[in-house]
């Protein structure tokens, strides 16, 4: 009997990292959905660009009290998970603070850290969720905010707040019981607990077997939160927990304000400027054209794109910056990174449904979720990627999708189809004739 819950802690370990692998095969297949790019240049620039945003949260400071506060829950995220090998170990074997023998007063230390940590977590959670839910900050209320997106932002914050306060119950009610039953089996003197030390007047008068079931309780709880949480990353946007690295690693690392050239239109435009060329000519940019211009749906974006729409944390520094956000333009570029993942995750799932082959659903990225008028309400200063503290691009989206409107649907502005015809008639953006350019100066 004393092997079943042993048995019980491996099924729902292999379960958990059985539904977390295959939500991770999901988003994979998505991501591969989009259009291949390479980014694996100046690799070693790229190792320290994820070292520094990634793991060194180096743009997260720039805020100071958000910064400083995310800060402490990803160190304490990290440090506290150390444990969960332990717990892992134990609950595999049977055992009981498997490492406390074999580390000596080095398991104080670490159990002590973990709990400073923990208190630390469980503050700084605290003061996010009155940041969101009584001071109510104006880029948690944007109109993208509301439903889900609000509630998934709340979830998560309740699940730190209840992980914590598990790990602190667990960690006092053993404390109780290697203070006041020494001769209790298992719970052998180990470990230094700070924090949890103060909640011992909880157990006061308690039975050993009631003190144990707390303990025992608050264990299993905590481990099975910690599997719950895992797998529901995939649901939230709390991914980026896991894809800040790779997002970092691939992000683009050429200086701000430069567009990537089209190569076919590139091609077209030096053509039209060699006074040698053949205007008849089949170029060879011609002989190679995309079969389409742009982005009008999820599957013509580059995987990178579509890594950062899954990456997004929905933070909202992107559109606090964006000055035709601050305006009052529709476009909201966190919505645009929201659209694009939800947008990836519905084609996935079509996909998904249909044995591998995408069945066409009458909708796409473009109109259904995001409208022109998001679109060309972008001044392209890229302040919304400068702000974002993980390199996530929605300028990129918002170009690729420009030039589908632009370049398949003739559906520019009049003003800039007027300047982009001028240009390609008269090679400026006046409307008028080379010829005549200079007949200005001549005038009396």
């Amino acid at each position: 009997m004393d092997i079943l819950p042993n048995m019980l802690f491996v099924i729902i370990l292999l379960i958990s990292i059985n539904i977390f692998t295959r939500n991770i095969l999901k988003i994979k297949n998505n991501i591969n959905l989009g259009r291949s790019i390479d980014r694996s240049d100046n690799k070693s620039a790229r190792w320290k660009n994820m070292a520094r945003i990634a793991l060194g949260q180096s743009k997260m400071v720039s805020r100071p009290i958000a910064g400083i506060l995310h800060v402490v829950v990803y160190i304490g995220f990290l440090i506290i998970n150390i444990e969960l090998l332990e717990i892992v170990v134990d609950g595999i074997f049977g055992t009981h603070r498997v490492f406390a023998p074999f580390l000596g007063s080095a398991y104080n230390v670490l159990i002590a850290t973990f709990e400073i940590f923990a208190f630390l977590v469980l503050s700084a959670v605290l003061v996010f969720w009155a940041r969101r839910n009584i001071i109510r900050l104006n880029r948690f209320r944007k109109s993208e905010m509301k439903g889900w997106p609000k509630l998934d932002a709340d979830l998560i914050l309740y699940f730190e707040i209840v992980l914590m306060s598990l790990f602190l119950t667990m960690n006092g009610a053993d404390f109780y019981i290697q203070t006041n039953f020494p001769t209790a089996t298992d719970y052998h003197q180990a470990g230094s607990f700070p924090i949890s030390q103060f909640m011992t007047s909880i157990f006061d008068g308690m039975a050993l077997n009631s003190v144990i079931l707390v303990e025992r309780s608050a264990w299993w709880m905590h481990i099975i939160g910690i599997f719950i949480f895992l797998n529901y990353l995939y649901y939230s946007k709390h991914l980026h927990i896991l894809l800040a690295f790779p997002n970092t690693y691939f992000a683009n690392l050429n200086a701000k304000g430069g567009f990537a050239n089209n190569p076919t239109v590139t091609a077209e435009v030096k053509l039209m400027m060699d006074p040698d060329a053949d205007p008849y000519s089949v170029s060879e940019a011609t002989s190679d054209e995309p079969e389409k211009f742009g982005a009008s749906d999820v599957m013509d974006l580059n995987r990178v794109q579509l890594l950062n729409a899954y990456t997004c944390t929905e933070c909202g520094r992107c559109t606090s910056e964006c000055p035709a956000n601050q305006t009052g333009k529709l476009l909201s570029p966190r919505k645009i990174m929201m659209d694009t993942r939800d947008r990836l995750t519905e084609v996935g799932n079509n996909i998904q449904e249909n044995k591998g082959v995408f069945v066409p659903d009458g909708k796409q990225l473009y109109n259904d979720y995001i409208t022109a008028e998001e679109l060309w309400a972008c001044t392209s200063c890229n302040a919304c990627v400068q702000a974002c503290p993980i390199d996530i691009d929605p300028l990129s989206i918002i170009m690729s999708m420009r030039q589908y409107l632009v370049m398949e649907e003739s559906a520019a502005p009049a003003d800039l189809n007027n300047m982009m015809g001028n240009i390609e008639n008269n090679g400026a953006p006046w409307p008028f004739n080379q010829q005549d350019r200079l007949n200005w100066a001549e005038d009396p």
